[in-house]
């Protein structure tokens, strides 16, 4: 979408020199949910991140600037698009809301932002910059990922992975992501004694069910599909999924991820109910996608001019626009594009692979000068010697009318 140079970041106080965003973060905000009723300061922006402090909390300190925006901008890269605000709003408190919670752009309670506010009782909370800094910072957003990716609301697995399951991979993934070795060994390891008593006593999740998803199955790619299959399959109210998901369903669906059956890692990890299996048998006819490997990503979307903005790496496929939606990507909303080796991208400027065409087989930075900016709506990618067209990647029709009971 943009197709100027980025501009620099800005720490406060905020000159009238100071570039104009998208969207200005407002310099104050007075909280108004839950017992919250701070009128917190934005002591910092730039086009990904507003960061804003309580009156307690140490005006020195700045680390927030550059890891809140890192992890953020890595989200949305890894994601897709998190409604039309770049920017993570990040409240932080001090001597007061011990713990966290996200907010996200659906929700009116937070002023349709994506938010994470996080607090701590010691009256000297995030001086370090470190450790469980950095760790409650990069749990809140997993939950913006689960609750708002592709453009749905709601965590159809909440139910099951309950607050934290699914942040623990997704912080570690984060670390790898970000090159911060030492606070992904640090996680990994504290994460491999963690157990639960749900969906049986002496769960290990991380150990003995994400960690060997993530491994095996491609790391950031099998947590982004899993998110894109639900976008795709999973019935929906208007912009929200209809009902949380069963075990079977879990199971099917990470299945479907990973491109391959999952019912013996999960039975190691979980145990194998008789209702699991009736369930599991189930989900295979309701949601009909096959375990087959997806294949390497062969091209990657960009939201903005040099790869910028918001991101969406796909596979082999026709991507229709429903299918773009459900991989993350808005309608109109591309202007640049990498491509690799032995691969062609072709762009649409309609829905379903018809009206004007642009075909690429290499990386553009700027499709700006082949006046496409912001014009496509559905894509084929294929391998550029492939003598017709790969099939297509179709999300399903929509559910909205779907009954939302189990």
């Amino acid at each position: 979408m943009k197709t100027l140079g980025p501009a620099l970041a800005i720490a406060l106080p905020l000159l009238s020199s100071a570039p104009t965003w998208a969207q200005t973060a407002p310099a104050t905000w007075t909280e108004h949910w839950f017992e919250h009723n701070q009128t917190v300061s934005r002591v910092y922006q730039d086009k990904d991140v507003a960061v804003y402090f309580d009156s307690a909390v140490n005006r020195s300190i700045t680390w927030p600037n550059g890891f809140v925006g890192d992890v953020w901008r890595y989200t949305r890269r890894t994601y897709g698009q998190f409604g039309t605000d770049a920017q993570l709003y990040a409240i932080f408190h001090t001597a007061k809301y011990s713990g966290g919670h996200p907010s996200t752009y659906f929700d009116p309670s937070h002023d349709s932002r994506n938010v994470i506010d996080v607090g701590s009782s010691s009256t000297t909370a995030w001086t370090s910059g470190t450790g469980n800094d950095l760790d409650i910072v990069t749990h809140e957003v997993a939950h913006i990922v689960e609750g708002a990716s592709k453009g749905v609301r709601e965590s159809p697995a909440f139910g099951l992975w309950r607050d934290s399951k699914w942040a623990e991979i997704f912080v570690y993934d984060v670390y790898v992501g970000l090159g911060r070795t030492s606070d992904a060994n640090r996680w990994y390891n504290l994460m491999l004694n963690t157990t639960d008593g749900f969906p049986r006593s002496n769960t290990h999740w991380f150990r003995d069910w994400f960690y060997p998803i993530y491994k095996n199955h491609g790391g950031a790619t099998v947590l982004n599909r899993y998110f894109a299959l639900l976008a795709q399959y999973f019935p929906k109210n208007g912009s929200s999924y209809a009902r949380g998901l069963n075990w079977g369903e879990f199971i099917h669906f990470w299945s479907g991820a990973a491109g391959v059956n999952l019912k013996t890692l999960a039975t190691s990890a979980f145990g194998w109910p008789a209702e699991w299996e009736t369930q599991f048998v189930q989900a295979q006819s309701s949601f009909p996608f096959t375990y087959a490997s997806p294949g390497p990503n062969a091209t990657t979307l960009y939201q903005d001019i040099n790869h910028g903005g918001y991101a969406a790496a796909l596979p082999v496929g026709r991507y229709n626009l429903a299918t773009l939606k459900a991989w993350g990507v808005r309608d109109n909303d591309i202007t640049s594009l990498k491509v690799a080796s032995g691969y062609k991208v072709t762009l649409y400027a309609d829905d379903n692979f018809t009206g004007a065409s642009l075909t690429k087989t290499a990386d553009d930075a700027s499709l700006v000068d082949d006046s496409w900016n912001d014009v496509v709506t559905s894509i084929i990618v294929q391998a550029a010697s492939a003598a017709s067209p790969p099939p297509s990647i179709q999300a399903e029709p929509d559910n909205s009318t779907l009954d939302a009971a189990d």
